[in-house]
């Protein structure tokens, strides 16, 4: 399977249908959105961001913004001031490329080590790329590359992708599948590559603070494997968030024409995509692959409509106590967010929606026990919500 062409992976998808219609009861009901939800009101804080992508706070409580554009933001007040950085690579900007996320090293209380995901290349080869710099207060600097996806793909599709922290001191970081047909890479589609353990493309990967693969990864003994995926099968996660309490790690990716997921990640796992999915072709309309493959890890929450999830936050503040334990999704199509209610072993038990009106880029908790959200235009804002007066 790690090096299968097209036909093999038809031939394994044609196999599961029949199994899967057999256990059919494993399925889920995909969810369309949820009824809107009251006794919340959405604030300002500040504005003037050309498409923001990420944010991550400081150790003092100032928080760093990322742009698609490849500039950095501090807040000051109501207003973002630009953060100068220096040496970082040549941002790639085509389609969904940009710079994207940024996350601080847990460990650094004063002079914290900043690590930033971007494309990088050219339209006709390019791909994610992780770097690491240090913020001295007032600017980014010693910035190098620490980690590039393999193989290189072509377009401005699918880089993924996100960064999340373990306790471990270990971070994963989400790669996309590389685009939709009739996108190819190498000999392959490339949505295809997420089946393809010698491929980054489709995975999260765990890596060290320096960009290696992290010790004891699940997937490092099998042959062929690259040492750094530690799940794969996914096409082009947008989100990942974590509960202290539990350990879950949550991720929520972009299906195609429908399809959308919530997963819950565990080390080693293989998500089906395409070979299990429940979204259709966005040429054909045809469902690509089936919902249910034995032995693959199915969905939490499948969204048909699509509402394009991106940013993910697991609720822990004061302020709605009645939402705590809970996960919030945001929205760029459907311009909302979705609260996810889980109950104590992580089952879905009910969705609700926060009705934004604009497209909602990334979702975090602030220090302050209150969400943030960015929203994605040509004039940003970073909104908190707050309990309705």
């Amino acid at each position: 399977m790690i090096q299968a062409g097209r036909r093999t992976l038809m031939c394994v998808a044609a196999a599961c249908a029949a199994l899967a219609s057999a256990n059919a009861l494993a399925q889920l009901a995909p969810s369309d959105a949820p009824r809107s939800v009251k006794g919340w009101r959405a604030v300002a804080v500040a504005g003037g961001l050309d498409q923001p992508w990420g944010m991550a706070w400081l150790p003092n409580g100032k928080l760093l913004v990322t742009s698609k554009k490849g500039r950095l933001h501090i807040l000051n007040g109501s207003r973002f001031d630009n953060v100068p950085m220096e040496g970082l690579p040549e941002v790639f900007t085509g389609g969904q490329g940009g710079l994207l996320d940024i996350a601080l090293h847990p460990a650094d209380k004063a002079n914290p080590r900043v690590y930033m995901t971007l494309s990088t290349g050219t339209s006709e080869a390019n791909r994610t790329t992780l770097v690491q710099g240090v913020f001295d207060g007032k600017r980014v600097h010693s910035i190098k590359k620490i980690f590039q996806v393999q193989p290189d793909k072509s377009g401005g599709q699918h880089f993924g992708s996100r960064l999340l922290w373990l306790p471990d001191g270990s971070l994963l970081m989400s790669i996309g599948d590389g685009g939709n047909p009739p996108q190819r890479i190498g000999s392959m589609l490339a949505r295809d590559q997420a089946q393809n353990l010698a491929s980054h493309q489709g995975s999260i990967l765990r890596l060290t603070d320096q960009g290696k693969p992290a010790a004891a990864n699940p997937l490092a003994a099998r042959d062929g494997a690259l040492p750094e995926i530690w799940s794969y099968g996914h096409r082009n996660i947008q989100a990942l968030a974590r509960d202290a309490a539990s350990g879950r790690v949550w991720a929520t990716e972009h299906g195609p024409r429908g399809g959308d997921e919530l997963n819950l990640i565990e080390g080693g796992g293989n998500y089906g995509w395409p070979l299990q999915s429940y979204g259709a072709d966005y040429r054909t309309a045809e469902p690509v692959g089936v919902k249910v493959v034995p032995g693959m890890t199915g969905p939490k929450v499948a969204w048909v409509p699509s509402p394009a999830p991106s940013g993910l936050a697991y609720y822990t503040g004061m302020h709605f106590p009645q939402w705590r334990g809970s996960l919030f999704s945001g929205g760029l199509a459907a311009q909302d967010v979705r609260r996810v209610a889980l109950d104590k072993d992580g089952n879905v038990t009910k969705q609700e929606r926060l009705e934004i009106g604009k497209r909602v880029r990334d979702v975090k908790q602030g220090p302050d026990g209150y969400l943030y959200l960015l929203t994605d235009a040509a004039d940003g804002q970073l909104l908190r919500i707050e309990p309705a007066k």
